[in-house]
């Protein structure tokens, strides 16, 4: 029961019909064009960025977050990658908000799901 629970919290962040709570900032305002993708760790001035061009960027991306993969994909460079020469629009760029929520919470999620298997005794359960 533990991991259906658990199940249907995955389901809902990853059909983004939820996301948890707001983890990034994107503040300066400007064009909002994606020119490149380059992500800098945190350091003792900033938070993890992801910068989409020379003066805008996402702060508040964890290296984790960073460096999730999905089924072969780095979700948070990918999304953003794929929208090269594009300028963002408002909702774009609350949706990688959402999506940079929704896969901390999912790592979340997924080391609760292990300790549930781990106190179950593994698989398959009996």
């Amino acid at each position: 029961k533990s991991l259906a629970t658990l199940g249907e919290e995955l389901a809902g962040l990853h059909l983004m019909e939820k996301t948890g709570k707001t983890l990034t900032k994107y503040p300066i305002t400007g064009d909002n064009k994606v020119e490149y993708v380059k992500y800098a760790e945190p350091d003792s001035k900033h938070k993890g960025r992801v910068a989409i061009n020379d003066e805008q960027y996402f702060e508040g991306v964890t290296p984790e977050v960073w460096n999730f993969h999905i089924g072969g994909y780095q979700v948070a460079h990918k999304w953003l990658k794929d929208r090269k020469g594009r300028v963002l629009s408002y909702d774009d760029l609350k949706h990688y908000g959402n999506i940079i929520s929704a896969l901390s919470e999912t790592m979340r999620l997924m080391v609760q799901v292990d300790e549930v298997i781990g106190a179950s005794g593994g698989f398959p359960f009996k």
